[in-house]
């Protein structure tokens, strides 16, 4: 791959973000069109700064915790301390799981969540990652607040294939999806039954800037289709919006949002 020295530095973080097992240096070097030597460099120096570890056992090339404890000490430093009590609160009265999720320039990600299942099926995904757009119920709350056209080309930035194991109920066609958004509009908040994958569903609804009124972020409630079914989602549809307004006020104290 072509590109300055910082952005292969910040290839091999992502690519090795992806590979808890680690990487051989000669695979992380074909993934990433890096010469092996340079790759050798780079992977160097990011040991000694203690950005990635070696196993010694098998070579390969690891993530160290470091990254990690600075994404925890941004967090703590940028007010998720506010947030974090309003969510708690809304995962014991669904008793589901909930997800803040932040808009950053043109990614929506999940940083925050809360659980509230205590005994039975838990569904609680990775965070820190982006939202998929395309056929989660965070991500088509985000996109509903856009014009079509905007949200179209929202999800071909990120791009639209979708993995595999994904429900059987994601949109199919750019005309499906824009469907949904329909209805996410009118309703006020977006829903999905087996969408992102099998055996679950979500609601989610944005939050808006009380300064601007533009969107800052996604609240979501997700869990099991066995205790979410379509008239159990829009039953938690007030309480949901009820949070969002508390983020919303809540957010003017907190750097997570671009209020």
């Amino acid at each position: 791959m072509a590109g300055s020295q910082i952005e292969r530095v910040f290839s091999v973080l992502e690519s090795l973000t992806q590979e808890p097992r680690g990487v051989p240096m000669q695979t992380l070097a074909e993934q990433l069109g890096i010469p092996k030597s340079a790759t050798h460099r780079l992977l160097t120096e990011l040991v000694r700064l203690g950005y990635v570890r070696q196993n010694s056992e098998n070579s390969r090339y690891h993530l160290s915790t470091k990254l990690v404890a600075m994404g925890f000490q941004y967090l703590a430093s940028s007010g998720a301390d506010i947030v974090q009590p309003i969510l708690d609160r809304l995962a014991q009265e669904t008793g589901e799981l909930v997800r803040l999720g932040v808009v950053d320039g043109e990614r929506l990600t999940w940083i925050a969540k809360s659980q509230g299942a205590r005994s039975g099926l838990r569904y609680d995904p990775d965070m820190g990652r982006d939202a998929p757009l395309y056929y989660t119920a965070s991500g088509h709350a985000w996109l509903a607040s856009m014009s079509d056209a905007m949200a179209l080309a929202q999800v071909e930035r990120q791009g639209i294939t979708p993995p595999e194991g994904v429900g059987p109920n994601a949109p199919h066609s750019n005309v499906e999806l824009l469907e949904r958004l329909r209805i996410a509009r009118e309703q006020g908040y977006a829903c999905v039954e087996e969408s992102s994958a099998i055996g679950t569903s979500a609601i989610a609804a944005v939050v808006r800037s009380p300064l601007g009124k533009h969107v800052v972020g996604v609240l979501s409630v997700a869990g099991p289709s066995a205790r979410l079914p379509q008239a159990r989602l829009h039953e938690l549809a007030p309480l949901l919006l009820q949070f969002t307004e508390e983020l919303s006020v809540a957010c003017q104290a907190s750097e997570l949002f671009d209020a």
